[in-house]
């Protein structure tokens, strides 16, 4: 890693934890419970070992965010037709119900700033960001 790549990543990482404290701060669902509905809204049913994969956390730390959000009928589990061992995780309606104003919530504060803040040319400088970001993120190796 250069000197430059390095500075990159510290200046990067400055900045965008106090926008993702703020970002989050709204919220009444964690982050990793977010990460949860969000990956249910966008992949539909899966099983618990994919969502512990995906979102990067242990299978007993996605066994209690499961069986707390079925608690409260944001998500449901229905056994496998084929085998009872596999249990099936999806998002109910009330569940996207509330992940769309969880984001809403959420939404308003960056809208907010990025029409405040930033001048016509610097919120098109940061939407053409984003590709880049997303690059960043799908190139990430598994750990």
């Amino acid at each position: 890693m250069t000197t430059a790549e390095h500075t990159i990543a510290q200046r990067l990482r400055d900045v965008l934890r106090p926008i993702w404290r703020r970002f989050t701060a709204e919220q009444s669902i964690s982050v990793g419970k977010m990460g949860v509905l969000g990956y249910l809204a966008e992949h539909g049913a899966t099983i618990s070992s994919t969502l512990a994969a995906a979102e990067r956390i242990s299978p007993q730390a996605i066994a209690t965010a499961v069986r707390e959000l079925e608690s409260v009928g944001l998500i449901v589990r229905t056994p496998d037709d084929q085998d009872r061992r596999r249990v099936w995780v999806e998002l109910t309606e009330a569940g996207r119900d509330r992940l769309d104003q969880e984001r809403a919530t959420s939404n308003l504060w960056l809208e907010r700033a990025i029409s405040d803040r930033l001048t016509t040319e610097e919120a098109e400088l940061l939407e053409s960001a984003i590709p880049v970001l997303r690059k960043l993120v799908k190139a990430v190796p598994d750990e």
